[in-house]
């Protein structure tokens, strides 16, 4: 078998990377597109390093960007975003990506799918995956995005342009509800750790919340902690499933996916040390927040679940919104994690006893990393 190579982008959206390549390059058949995305990051690989992939041996760095025009008219580009899992023959559709969606603005412009000569560019962008909108908004000079800046992000060294996200309506992108059962707190019967009370939070991305404090943790603890702990990454995928049977993900936890519901664990804010080895003080944070997916605790924070995270703690009776200690700014919620901070912002509302989310806002910085070809078989 010879190999073929289609035309790629390596880029860097926020805290995550991966490869930026057009849908029509791909096979049109899903079975073989999967096994081409496969092939692309080097998955599955047993040693855990991708190393014959273009993928980096974590989730935040086994990603596929897939970009088509738009199919609806609201849209000026299509983003499908693939999350090729490590060492497993998986690729997921499940969710989507905030941090990768700030560098398809980027992308569009430099690529000439969305023409923007120089000025303030705005890229209205559709989740294939959700099929909800994202508007990024960010400066170009001479047709390309512009990278200098002076915007610092956790768990990225130097500091980048501002990008602003814009999630449109996010509530109910995968379940249809903002909350699915209809309540901000439902007491799960989870085998592992007896009764234990959740928020299910569907906004941009589906999410299961849970106390800290409630499953043994402090959760000021870093991510190779808590999968150090014996039996507790099982116990805790066990509980994220029956979670994802009560928002109406599957009918049975075997049939939920590995992505959505994330599981995201809270704390009220108190000092952690991040990956950096620097601490985080009280003060500087306004929930703490350590979050599961695809098998593993990130080393940061998913964007679009920073964001549920901020949408949950302006809901009142969230387990968010009781252990959150506002820092006095209306319009910004600081979301401690392993990384450091993220600040995001959220517009709630109550009607007639139901809660509604009509936007989140997030700034992130994006970097083009290498233009090309890549590999596929």
């Amino acid at each position: 078998m010879v190999e073929r190579f289609i035309p790629a982008v390596f880029m860097r959206g926020g805290s995550s990377k991966g490869v930026v390549v057009r849908g029509r390059d791909l096979p049109a058949d899903p079975a073989e597109r999967d096994r081409a995305l496969l092939a692309i990051m080097g998955s599955p690989d047993p040693y855990g390093r991708q190393l014959n992939g273009m993928g980096g041996g974590l989730s935040s760095v086994s990603k596929v960007v897939i970009i088509d025009p738009p199919s609806r008219p609201d849209a000026d580009i299509d983003y499908l975003f693939a999350q090729v899992a490590v060492d497993q023959a998986l690729v997921d559709y499940g969710a989507t990506c905030g941090n990768m969606a700030a560098a398809v603005g980027p992308y569009a412009v430099e690529q000439g799918l969305v023409p923007v000569a120089g000025g303030q560019a705005t890229v209205r962008i559709h989740q294939v995956n959700n099929g909800k909108l994202i508007h990024a908004h960010f400066a170009v000079e001479d047709g390309r995005a512009v990278t200098d800046g002076d915007l610092a992000i956790a768990g990225v060294a130097g500091t980048g342009a501002r990008i602003r996200l814009d999630f449109v309506d996010p509530g109910g992108a995968v379940t249809g509800a903002l909350l699915p059962t209809g309540r901000v707190v439902d007491r799960v019967e989870g085998a592992d750790f007896g009764p234990i009370d959740m928020t299910l939070l569907d906004a941009a991305n589906a999410a299961a919340f849970v106390r800290a404090a409630d499953i043994g943790l402090t959760g000021a603890e870093l991510p190779d902690e808590i999968e150090a702990i014996p039996g507790m990454m099982a116990k805790l995928d066990r509980l994220r499933r029956q979670a994802g049977v009560l928002m109406g993900l599957a009918a049975t936890p075997d049939a939920i996916g590995p992505s959505n519901p994330r599981f995201i664990i809270v704390a009220a804010p108190a000092p952690f040390r991040i990956l950096s080895g620097e601490t985080v003080g009280a003060a500087e944070h306004d929930i703490g927040v350590r979050m599961l997916n695809m098998g593993r605790v990130h080393r940061a924070i998913a964007l679009t679940s920073a964001m549920g995270v901020g949408v949950a703690c302006r809901i009142e009776g969230t387990l968010a919104h009781e252990l959150a200690m506002p820092s006095g700014r209306p319009d910004e919620i600081r979301v401690g994690n392993p990384s450091g901070t993220i600040s995001v912002g959220a517009e709630v509302r109550r009607e007639g006893g139901a809660w509604f989310c009509d936007s989140g806002a997030v700034y992130r910085t994006a970097r083009t990393l290498m233009r090309g070809e890549v590999a596929v078989p």
